[in-house]
């Protein structure tokens, strides 16, 4: 999977998880809870459905650390099972 598809698909569960960030343009460098403007509610739902989409685990004291929707992907990326 190219780190492009993992950032589509990425966006979809957001968008699908958090309605009201629908037309919002989610790029690499935007901050995962500011930019976006998600509560600690919505982002604990985006990882839960993040981490059952692509089928890793991300330890919870790693995702307090990420900041930007890149390093989200990194994290993703580094564990799936060609990563």
């Amino acid at each position: 999977m190219t780190r492009s598809e993992i950032l589509e698909r990425t966006k979809k569960v957001i968008y699908d998880s958090v309605p009201e960030l629908e037309g919002v343009d989610l790029q690499e460098d935007t901050v995962v809870n500011t930019d976006m403007g998600m509560d600690s509610m919505n982002f604990i739902l985006v990882i839960c459905r993040l981490e059952a989409e692509f089928d890793v685990r991300i330890p919870n004291r790693q995702w307090s650390k990420l900041s930007t929707l890149g390093q989200v992907i990194d994290a993703i990326e580094k564990r799936l099972p060609n990563g």
